[in-house]
């Protein structure tokens, strides 16, 4: 193993023997190298006469660039859109977002944690937990509604078992009982177990309760209490859209953080939803743990563990993207425009139940509970989904997804709100086409 991997470990193993356990192979020999990058950082501080480290070209002192490149990008210099960001993500940005974490997730108040990673979004950061976290033949938990990207992610890659539980009780609520067995008996038998909470859920876009959340995390706590190690992971893909009162409004991360010794917290975010930036690229995984002794030290060496694991995959986000996210957060007009567009999303969900009131459609399909997010799903009641999707592309030119041979998924996100209306009558009309 490297020294300098046996060096992070020890740090690790220190504060906490149990997060050293969860580490996965991979993880445990994961390292940021000293070679090239850090030999390039000392000669940035000390080389004042000629810098022959650096892996980009350079003109007159300044980054080589092309007119017709920079003048698409008049606000930027060329230093700060088409050099390399470090694989940790550009400092002011990490701690913007770290800071951004306090603040929209009170629960966190008096907690440390660590400063958040920049990933290429959403995906990496889900793919840099699973290199740092899984093994091959662990469990990783999810409920039956679930993104399909995770089979990929944690059962192809990494090769993870998945299993999952029924997301909704009878009472349409999440589902704490199925959930808490399916710890228990899935942890009791591996020792270990990962956990995904994607909240709000894609493709149902269900929010849990504030006590719903209380029970997920008081389910975790007492499943580390009984020496299982558990590995919970925040998919906080939607977070902040959310539509009606009574519904969680922070991250479950902060309600698990710090509760267990043998529990840790992974936060994986990103502007990706949130900001409305899809195709930046711009994603953070945080994490939350109980140490002992010196937690910065151990913080920083999941920190650098996990850099490792950018740097052995993508070498680093862009730094063009960083740059835009970071002169959004810092622009006193950014919030205003955000609540603008939440306003016209809420808009359209409260459109969409008003619309799905009419118990004119009930021949035709069941509705799952949603408050938040971009999508909601119906039941399709003796039609095959696959063969309703296809027959509305076919015959109405309208597109949706189907999840099983049940489930529709519609992302009311991209429909404005006087087309709502319309597309549900039209699935209507094809569930009937295909009834008769």
């Amino acid at each position: 193993m490297n020294p300098i991997a046996q060096s992070l470990n020890t740090a690790i193993r220190t504060a906490n023997e149990h997060i050293y356990e969860m580490l996965s192979k991979n993880g445990k020999e994961l390292f940021f190298p000293k070679g090239i990058l850090t030999q390039g950082a000392e000669a940035r501080e000390r080389a004042h006469k000629f810098n022959a480290t650096v892996g980009m070209a350079t003109e007159k002192g300044h980054i080589m660039n092309l007119p017709t490149i920079m003048e698409m990008l008049p606000s930027f210099t060329a230093e700060q859109a088409l050099t390399y960001a470090p694989s940790f993500g550009i400092m002011p940005l990490r701690q913007a977002w770290r800071e951004a974490e306090y603040r929209k997730n009170p629960s966190l108040e008096g907690k440390e944690i660590s400063l958040p990673i920049v990933t290429n979004a959403l995906t990496h950061g889900l793919s840099v937990t699973a290199r740092m976290w899984v093994n091959p033949g662990d469990v990783v938990l999810l409920p039956d509604k679930i993104w399909g990207n995770y089979n990929l992610i944690f059962q192809v890659l990494e090769g993870a078992r998945i299993e999952q539980f029924p997301f909704f009780n009878q009472r349409m609520g999440f589902n704490i009982e199925a959930f808490d067995t399916a710890v228990r008996t899935h942890g009791k038998n591996n020792g270990k177990i990962i956990v995904i909470l994607n909240i709000p859920n894609n493709p149902i876009g269900y929010t849990v309760t504030p006590a719903e959340a209380d029970e997920i995390a008081a389910s975790l706590e007492a499943a580390a209490a009984d020496g299982i190690n558990v590995i919970a992971v925040a998919d906080d893909a939607y977070f902040g859209l959310v539509y009606e009162e009574g519904v969680l409004e922070e991250s479950i991360f902060a309600r698990i953080q710090g509760r267990h010794p043998r529990l840790l917290a992974v936060k994986v975010d990103g502007a990706t939803k949130e900001d409305l930036v899809w195709g930046l690229r711009v994603g953070f995984v945080t994490y939350g743990a109980v140490f002992e002794g010196d937690s910065r030290a151990a913080y920083e060496a999941l920190e650098k563990k996990t850099a490792g694991a950018v740097r052995g995959s993508i070498s680093n986000a862009s730094h063009l993207g960083q740059e835009i996210m970071l002169r959004a957060l810092e622009n006193p007009r950014f919030a205003a425009e955000k609540r603008e567009k939440f306003n016209l999303m809420k808009e359209r969900a409260i459109e969409v139940k008003r619309v799905l009131s009419n118990p004119a459609y009930s021949d035709a399909w069941d509705v799952y509970p949603f408050n938040s997010g971009y999508f909601m799903c119906l039941r399709i009641k003796g039609v095959d989904a696959e063969a309703l999707r296809l027959h509305l592309l076919e015959t109405y030119g309208v597109g949706v997804i189907s999840i099983d041979e049940t489930d529709v998924r519609i992302a009311f996100s991209c429909i404005d709100k006087e087309n709502i209306q319309e597309i549900f009558d039209t699935i209507h009309r094809a569930v009937k086409d295909l009834q008769r």
